[in-house]
């Protein structure tokens, strides 16, 4: 999954599959969000033995990919 949204910050980026936590605490209050959406999808993919990973720059979006191993 691709967006053109705001980017995740290096430092949120090793965060964001951490149960609870949101990137804007303060945006988060006004349009909803638990911080467990990203925790859950990774939970699945490693469930699954496959990978969930994040590349994302400031300004420019970010890219969620999902790895799925040849077997």
């Amino acid at each position: 999954m691709q967006d053109t949204g705001l980017g995740i910050a290096p430092a949120d980026q090793v965060r964001i599959f951490d149960r609870f936590y949101r990137v804007e605490q303060d945006r988060s209050r006004h349009t909803g969000g638990s911080g467990l959406g990203l925790p859950i999808a990774l939970a699945i993919a490693q469930a699954h033995r496959r990978t969930l990973q994040v590349r994302s720059e400031l300004g420019k979006g970010s890219t969620f990919t999902v790895r799925l191993p040849l077997e």
